[in-house]
């Protein structure tokens, strides 16, 4: 489970938005808006890399591609196992002596 986030995407989306509309340098913005400028910085260049902007970083997309394909290995190996011990389990059942009835 991922952390939770420090600040609301509403927040984000709006310094974001005022770096790239004013021009301001990114260490003004967040002051005036209460935020690391760390954090404005990486959000920005997130931004510009998810816009094909920039070619250093991976997009927003392809860094949760891995995260989802895990995710999804992990659920199909837990099925796996599931046959697996159903197949032993029935396996197990057609090799026992059957019993005649009696008469």
């Amino acid at each position: 489970m991922p952390a939770p986030r420090k600040y609301p995407d509403e927040l984000r989306e709006r310094a974001i938005r005022e770096v790239r509309s004013t021009g301001r340098p990114i260490a003004h913005v967040a002051k005036d808006l209460g935020l690391h400028k760390g954090a404005l910085r990486g959000w920005v260049r997130q931004a510009e890399a998810d816009r094909g902007e920039r070619d250093d970083r991976l997009t927003s997309a392809e860094q949760d591609e891995p995260r989802q394909l895990r995710r999804e290995n992990a659920e199909l190996r837990r099925a796996n196992e599931i046959l697996k011990a159903a197949s032993v389990f029935f396996a197990q059942e057609i090799d026992r002596p059957r019993k005649r009835p009696s008469r």
